[in-house]
């Protein structure tokens, strides 16, 4: 037995106020993609949940997934494909056993499996939860089946009690070193070697205080060691701080590491006058000179008051200095009869306490740690923390961002074209989402952010696959499956080259964006800039042939257009010259644009472009261009010029509007449409008519029976719900190919609203309108004043 040294805090120990002043510029996904099931491959069985366990056997081709009460054998190229599974249930017996220890019965009396390790090529080692009562054993997968062997052993120490309990876990040459609780109330931490000789550390508040085991993780340090170091176990996990003066808990970060030869463990840690941030997952990234190593960590808040995650990088070498090189922290009695920790300035033991047994310790016929003489155990004992904390690279967070808290994380390393390598984290969130970023020479940018889950939860667990370029995520209700890498969804040059990917390129002879990774020997011909994003390299493309429609003199006229980057700033132009947002004959908006009033002098070209801006310079987009016509009771219209639509680089359209465009009148509401739509006129215009006829019979009809009294005549208030003629609070789901909206309304009421979830973040340009409040008059905020009429089927 020995002591447990804590160890070093980590990006945790930024002090509160300092991340609120990095500030969060810059870090909005450039890219928001929805749920789609066509992206993403998903897995969920009926009566199963939380699929939060995950191994990843990359030389069989296998996913296995651990859930409530069952294990999973998936495709890995497509976990919707199940290969097999079996079921681990608890018994009626232990299910009582546990509601009478006052757990409930459906929840958290269930066995949920939480440790799942490879052990050899057809075995795997497998503990659940069990109703409170941790069991472990061996499964073994052969010819297509998967087996749990009937002979089972006790999991105290291996596997946590609680379902809900954070722990960590990892197999190394077939010893199990975990880090749990000990007892069913979750009371008594432990963190334990299971071989043929167990280990396990006392229980000390000075070693583990309430502490929060996040991660554990291997690092093969002996390899290419002049002084005959061994490999190391970093464990990673947060707690009660025992060294601060502090009227409440204090929850700081740590990071322990332990000789894999050896039979203890080495400590660490650091102070700081603010609340820290808390672990909450941490992903090795391994070179293949460990020196080169970096741990990556997510770390949230421990107060419930701000709402920015961070991402810090830490050098496994950085992480060893501190252990090796520096100084202590020492307990020391004051007057007011309690503890403080301070720095320790006395003579050290030999060996040093916490290094590593090397050449030199063996000389001295010290092999293991029990080995050590009493002076350097009882330091150990006495003095768990270290003085200094481990500083991340580059001094401060490498992603910092408000939102959604971060949950978990991936890390790979991608070679680009230009012969550097880059590692793009994948991040995920509270709600459902996985954020894609990447840092350029201390610029971070978020190239995308994916929605994996259709309903808001947490991401539990994520798992990377640099073999098939897939990411594995697991939550509560579904495992999700989704490409490293879609350059796919850039659809032009200029797309796919703003998309900073060090996955994609663009082949100009192709004309597509292609993964970089398969092109081999044509990497010569394609575009990519990562750093400085130079689109300017894209050839010039052809502009975008208007759609032509119909004004309507009078009403209001929408004409669409939605950037497909988060980060592009929307401009429109009316016959070659820009639209001002101080002008309130327009009303700008995060889907388009809304033509209040429209009158014979408003037919024109109206162009849509997105301009993104990177390293100072600017990159326009044409997404969008209308051509305005007027209607057959104008003659006195002169007719418009058709100024050209080019602007490098541009968007093609799949579809070119009739330049003859066709009106069809129905009633109070006006739609534009294009020759195509022309052969149902008769039809609806039969239909609006007798609709019409209906709704006055049954208006005349409620009116003298008296159940709807005329609002002048009776004083009536007016109703503040959706109904017919009013506009929902919500926007209809218009389509990307849609005709212009045109809305026939009173003179002396004539409105257009911003609809209530319009992202106008994405839009500067409405962002400046829309602050200025520049409504028409007589303007009100109302959103009853006209409504849409999107098809024929709604009329």
């Amino acid at each position: 037995m020995s002591p447990l040294a804590v160890l070093c805090v980590l990006c945790g120990l930024f002090q509160a106020p300092a991340l609120s002043e990095v500030g969060t510029r810059g870090c909005k996904p450039r890219k928001s993609v929805p749920f789609d099931n066509g992206s993403i491959k998903l897995f969920r069985e009926k009566g199963v949940w939380d699929y939060s366990t995950m191994l990843l056997r990359e030389d069989l081709g296998l996913l296995f997934l651990g859930g409530r009460e069952a294990v999973f054998v998936l495709d890995i190229r497509d976990i919707s494909s199940k290969k097999t599974q079996v079921y681990w249930q608890v018994t009626d017996e232990k299910q009582i056993e546990c509601t009478y220890k006052g757990k409930n019965a459906e929840t958290e009396c269930r066995n949920y499996i939480r440790v799942l390790h490879k052990v050899d090529d057809d075995r795997m080692y497998v503990c659940g939860t069990n109703a409170f009562s941790p069991t472990c054993g061996h499964m073994t997968y052969a010819k297509g089946r998967l087996t749990l062997e009937e002979t089972l052993e006790e999991g105290k120490g291996k596997c946590p009690f609680d379902p809900v309990q954070r722990h960590s876990s990892i197999m190394i040459d077939g010893d199990l070193y975990s880090a749990t609780s000990m007892n069913f109330l979750g009371s008594e931490p432990v963190v334990l070697r299971s071989s043929l000789i167990a280990i396990r550390t006392e229980f000390k508040s000075t070693w583990l205080n309430e502490p929060v085991f996040v991660h554990m993780d291997l690092v093969r340090e002996s390899e290419g060691s002049s002084e005959g170091d061994d490999d190391k176990v970093y464990m990673f996990f947060s707690e009660n701080a025992v060294e601060y003066d502090f009227p409440n808990k204090l929850m700081v970060s740590r990071v322990a590491a332990r000789l894999q030869g050896g039979l203890g463990w080495s400590a660490d840690t650091a102070e700081e006058p603010s609340l820290p941030y808390m672990i909450q997952d941490v992903f090795l990234l391994q070179h293949s000179d460990w020196r080169k190593s970096i741990f990556y960590a997510v770390f949230t808040p421990q107060s419930g008051s701000a709402d920015l995650s961070a991402v810090c990088a830490y050098s496994v070498t950085a992480i060893g200095d501190v252990f090796s090189k520096g100084r202590y922290k020492t307990p020391v009695t004051v007057e007011t009869s309690h503890v403080k920790w301070v720095m320790y300035s006395g003579e050290l033991p030999v060996p040093r306490p916490g290094a590593c047994i090397n050449n030199a310790a063996r000389k001295q016929g010290i092999k293991y740690s029990l080995d050590l003489p009493d002076k350097t155990l009882q330091f150990v004992r006495d003095r768990p923390l270290m003085d200094e904390a481990v500083q991340p690279l580059n001094g401060g967070p490498q992603l910092l961002k408000r939102g959604p808290m971060f949950t978990r994380i991936a890390v790979d390393r991608v070679t680009a074209l230009d012969g550097h390598s880059y590692d793009v984290m994948f991040i995920g969130t509270e709600n459902g989402f996985v954020q894609k970023a990447v840092n350029y020479d201390g610029e971070m940018f978020i190239i995308e952010e994916v929605q994996l889950l259709q309903h808001p939860e947490p991401i539990k667990t994520l798992r990377l696959s640099a073999v098939t370029g897939q990411l594995y995520a697991g939550s509560e209700t579904a495992a999700v499956q989704m490409a490293l890498s879609d350059c796919g969804r850039y659809s032009s040059c200029l797309d796919c080259v703003l998309a900073r990917d060090p996955y994609c390129a663009w082949q100009p002879t192709a004309a597509l964006c292609t993964a970089v990774s398969s092109t081999h020997n044509s990497n010569r011909t394609l575009i990519q800039s990562l750093i400085d994003g130079n689109a300017s390299l894209c050839p010039s493309s052809e502009g975008v042939s208007p759609e032509s429609y119909t004004l309507i003199p009078g009403n209001n006229i929408r004409l669409q257009c939605q950037p497909d980057s988060n980060l592009a700033e929307v401009r429109w132009f009316f016959n070659d010259q820009p639209l001002r947002p101080s002008d309130a004959k327009y009303f700008l908006y995060g889907e388009g644009i809304m033509i209040l009033n429209a009158s014979a002098a408003d037919s024109g070209l109206y162009v849509c472009q997105a301009v993104e801006r990177v390293k100072g310079r600017q990159y326009p987009r044409t997404l969008a261009a209308y051509q305005l016509q007027p209607g057959e009771g104008d003659p006195e219209l002169p007719p418009t010029e058709t100024p050209s639509t080019e602007a490098p680089p541009t968007k093609s359209t799949t579809e070119t509007p009739s330049t003859t465009p066709k009106l069809l009148d129905v009633g109070p509401t006006f739609l534009a449409l294009s020759s195509n739509e022309h052969g149902k006129l008769i039809a609806m215009q039969v239909s609006v008519a007798l609709l019409s006829l209906l709704l006055v019979a049954l208006l005349t009809w409620n009116v003298f029976q008296g159940n709807l009294p005329f609002l002048g005549c009776y004083g009536a208030r007016p109703q503040t719900s959706s109904g017919p003629g009013q506009t929902q609070s919500s926007p209809p789901n218009f389509n990307s190919r849609q005709v212009p909206f045109q809305a026939k309304v009173s003179a002396e009421r004539k409105l257009l609203v911003t609809p209530s979830n319009c992202n106008t973040s994405n839009n500067h340009f409405s962002e400046e309108l829309t602050s200025n409040h520049n409504l028409p008059p007589g303007a009100v905020s109302s959103l009853d004043v006209f409504k849409y009429i999107n098809d024929e089927s709604e009329i």
